[in-house]
């Protein structure tokens, strides 16, 4: 396997990674009010991603870093291309950030009314948007020969990439549902599961429409892939398992399954390609013609090696020390 592929793997892995743990973070902070009636309620929503949230965005920065280093080429087209998009999520991250740490900081409702509407207001725009652009890499955005962007910011806003915007958005909705179910008790959890329900048919008609879509724009075969199928499957066994109070933990892994499917069939569907010119087919970023030189992927490579099994433990290990349910405080 040449290294150029194998980085494309890893970044894919990256960005898989990222909407798997990620997912939930985003799930949570939007649906917080809704599952959270009171301030209490709300407090406990919030608290049961507290440890996870910022850990989890660095696979983000991490994929993003690593598209620079290992496709310059690729970095340069996309990130001029989706630079609006891009300083929009930014500034959904900052904002959503800057509300998990200084809604508690006053009891006045209006300040914390404020930073309640960025958190839930982030949480939705960022899947959305962020899934746009994973759509837009797919179906094509206009490049000319130079691999320069010739289009404005609304080319950006393809139908078949806002379709996969909402795909992922409604996974990840249906991704914090399954993780609040998990991770609270009493009325917090209860609302969780209730959400679960229509929020996972809604994610299944999402995927449906996402996996027929795809195949209309990749063209080759109209027979979905195994990891297609496969995010249906899971998508399904989601919203059934959402229904029941015995198989929580089942429905969180189904539904990680179903958002690293759609996630993974982007990028399976888009080698040897990283960017699709809708100008030219002759236009194509490939991970041939935009790759870095030997040199640079071996030692990101051997870098890579070391570093990602420590990385992927101490996940493990947060996850771990933190696995107890969030209760309310006791009155």
């Amino acid at each position: 396997m040449h290294l150029h592929t194998l980085w494309f793997i890893i970044l894919a892995i990256l960005w898989v990674g990222f909407f798997v743990l990620e997912g939930f973070d985003f799930g949570v902070g939007a649906l917080h009010t809704l599952v959270g009636r009171t301030e209490t309620g709300r407090r406990v929503a919030l608290n049961a991603i507290g440890p996870f949230w910022d850990g989890n965005e660095v696979w983000l920065i991490v994929a993003g870093a690593g598209t620079f280093a290992a496709f310059p080429g690729w970095y340069a087209t996309m990130f001029s291309a989706l630079y609006l998009a891009l300083l929009l999520v930014l500034v959904a991250l900052i904002g959503r950030g800057v509300a998990f740490e200084f809604r508690g900081k006053s009891e006045d409702p209006r300040w914390r009314g404020t930073w309640t509407w960025c958190t839930t207001l982030g949480s939705l725009l960022v899947p959305l948007l962020i899934g746009v652009g994973l759509g837009d890499l797919l179906v094509g955005l206009p490049i000319n020969a130079a691999h320069e962007y010739t289009g404005n910011f609304f080319d950006l806003l393809t139908p078949y990439g806002l379709w996969t915007g909402l795909t992922i958005l409604g996974l990840c909705l249906l991704h914090g549902a399954t993780f609040l179910a998990l991770k609270t008790t009493d009325e917090v959890r209860e609302r969780a599961r209730k959400a679960a329900r229509p929020l996972g048919w809604l994610a299944v008609a999402l995927v449906l429409g996402f996996v027929i879509w795809t195949r209309v724009v990749v063209g080759h075969t109209q027979v979905p892939g195994p990891v297609e199928v496969l995010a249906l499957i899971a998508v399904i066994f989601a919203a059934r398992l959402a229904r029941s109070d015995a198989h929580e933990g089942w429905a969180f892994a189904a539904s990680a399954t179903a958002i690293a499917s759609v996630v993974g069939s982007i990028f399976i569907d888009l080698y040897p390609n990283v960017m699709i010119s809708s100008t030219n087919a002759a236009y194509d970023l490939s991970v041939n013609n935009s790759a870095s030189g030997s040199y640079a992927l071996t030692v990101m490579t051997i870098v890579t090696v070391i570093f990602f099994p420590v990385v992927l433990l101490y996940q493990g290990w947060s996850f771990y020390v933190f696995r107890a349910r969030v209760k309310a405080p006791s009155a």
